[in-house]
């Protein structure tokens, strides 16, 4: 597989994805990657995938089809991905997890150009939607990285309380919010255009936020 050029719903700031490591336990219930053929929750790492060469002056998703940092996955694993990014140092690397605690015991491994993000959907505790860390723990790991620039990703956006939403994102101090919604049909809880905009009224007081395409769907026109 090696590199992927950034297509469909990526991030419009991310030009490759890779994919070294597969498998995810989370479940959730809206995970693109389950619709994808040969989808599996195994973890297991593609050796032939450390062979190839991650160029330059590129953006990459670091296993966009999984969660490097989930508890199932092999230290051993996540120590060969960063290593073999670190051979590639004129790239930024985004690494994304919903288990960011973990981020934490890999700070002195990560390249320079890292950024590193986590998924808040709503501060709210939907059940059977995954088995994800809560998202308070979430936050508060994420609160704790010093080093590297932050990103906080609504995707896909459910149905949230404002003050208690935006006071959550605001405890990551991230450099920007990404929010985008449901793109395969879920039928999950969503909030109204209308709550969308106060949401990004309010975390524009502190941070950057990136509209992702698939929003407009259920926010509408361009509102900014």
């Amino acid at each position: 597989m090696s590199l992927n050029k950034s297509r469909g719903n990526m991030y419009s700031w991310v030009s490759h994805t890779w994919s070294p490591v597969r498998g995810c336990e989370f479940d959730c219930q809206y995970c693109y990657v389950k619709s994808m053929r040969g989808y599996s929750t195994e973890p297991r790492i593609v050796e032939k995938e450390l062979t190839f060469s991650l160029g330059e002056n590129k953006t990459i998703f670091v296993c966009s089809m999984a969660d490097l940092f989930g508890g199932w996955i092999s230290g051993d694993w996540i120590n060969k991905v960063l290593s073999h990014c670190n051979k590639y140092p004129k790239n930024t690397y985004l690494f994304q997890s919903k288990n960011p605690r973990r981020f934490l015991n890999y700070m002195d491994k990560f390249p320079k150009n890292t950024i590193l993000g986590t998924t808040i959907e709503t501060n709210r505790d939907f059940t059977l939607i995954s088995k994800a860390p809560r998202k308070i723990s979430r936050s508060v790991a994420m609160r704790e990285i010093q080093s590297f620039k932050k990103e906080i990703t609504i995707e896909p956006i459910m149905e949230f309380d404002l003050d208690e939403m935006v006071n959550l994102i605001e405890k990551a101090k991230p450099n920007f919010v990404a929010i985008g919604a449901d793109s395969k049909g879920h039928n999950l809880p969503e909030p109204t255009s209308d709550e969308i905009s106060q949401l990004i009224i309010e975390l524009k007081k502190f941070t950057d936020v990136k509209i992702k395409k698939n929003l407009y769907r259920i926010w509408g026109e361009v509102k900014e």
